[in-house]
């Protein structure tokens, strides 16, 4: 599921094509392309349900105000999220690419991938998608880009 999502995201956002594709003409595509209908189907089910994480209405924990917060995280999400993950969303939550409710946002998401293993560039590749589906978040995702494509110049020592 996460390769479609990630052919989903190269094909359609970073080329800045027309979002708004027709399900079937799009499952169609993913088939001929080599994925699995049931693996299109979780995929296209996971972009629709990172669009409805911005309906205060039905997720109001993404609406409080928690700038002095500590993220206590679950059994569940250690196994997938391992210790550098989670620190490297604290960094971003320092550095503002991230706030409350992004941070939660990429959990979220997280926990909804059908995977046993997730990496940290997996990880990264989920903030990018978050952040570029949140309205108002172009500046953290500008930031998250540089942050994943820059190679350092110079020596590292």
């Amino acid at each position: 599921m996460f390769d479609i999502l990630m052919y989903l995201f190269e094909t359609y956002i970073q080329s800045e094509a027309d979002t708004m594709v027709d399900h079937e003409l799009l499952t169609d595509e993913l088939t001929r392309a080599g994925f699995h209908q049931d693996e299109i189907y979780k995929a296209l089910n996971w972009l629709e349900k990172l669009s409805a994480l911005q309906d205060t209405d039905a997720y109001p924990y993404l609406t409080r105000v928690a700038s002095k917060s500590v993220r206590i995280y679950t059994d569940e999400e250690m196994q997938l999220l391992d210790t550098a993950s989670r620190g490297f969303l604290l960094f971003l939550e320092q550095v503002n690419v991230l706030d409350f409710t992004t941070r939660e946002m990429v959990i979220d998401r997280v926990m909804e991938l059908d995977t046993q293993y997730f990496s940290m560039d997996d990880l990264k590749w989920v903030i990018l998608m978050v952040l570029f589906n949140v309205p108002g978040q172009e500046t953290a995702y500008s930031q998250m880009e540089d942050l994943i494509f820059e190679e350092p110049e110079g020596p590292l020592h």
